[in-house]
């Protein structure tokens, strides 16, 4: 017997009964400061609030601060900034990015979207460099703009949860 699936919306499926259920998808990123201190953070998730069983938002936290050293190991190998998926615990990927002033993205996702967490990267750190211009905003500390949030959700949006 063949089974095979159809994209159904973004987070729907249609097995080969023509039965949906519901294809989570998760991404947990975080922006990583030189003294290993989250900046910014932030959830996305293709199914709502409500409808998740557990919350993995620690279990996340967990896992890319054990990666950081994975990551300050990767970026003395290579000279590209995107390291694509430098680690993985259980079902869980860590795929990271490196600033020119060495500050890290790093996003733990359980699905494999290479080129959506490429073009998240790339959209995200034109906003950090963008953001960072700011006089008013001193390297290292917290983002708490609600520009940069709204932007986060945007791209998020975009790349990782379509």
């Amino acid at each position: 017997m063949v089974f095979f699936s159809i994209r159904f919306r973004s987070h729907l499926k249609l097995d080969c009964f023509g039965i949906a259920f519901v294809k989570m998808s998760t991404y947990y990123f975080v922006i990583v400061g030189h003294n290993d201190n989250p900046i910014y953070e932030k959830e996305f998730s293709t199914v709502n609030k409500e409808l998740r069983k557990e919350d993995h938002r620690h279990l996340s936290q967990f896992i890319a601060h054990a990666a950081l050293d994975l990551v300050d190991e990767h970026k003395w190998k290579t000279a590209n900034m995107q390291l694509k998926s430098i680690d993985r615990f259980n079902q869980w990927f860590v795929s990271a990015f490196i600033t020119a002033s060495q500050i890290r993205f790093i996003i733990v996702h359980d699905n494999k979207n290479d080129e959506g967490i490429k073009n998240f990267f790339n959209e995200m750190y034109d906003t950090y460099i963008k953001h960072s211009m700011n006089a008013f905003y001193r390297i290292n500390t917290p983002i708490k703009s609600p520009m940069f949030e709204k932007k986060s959700e945007i791209f998020g949006r975009k790349y990782l949860l379509s």
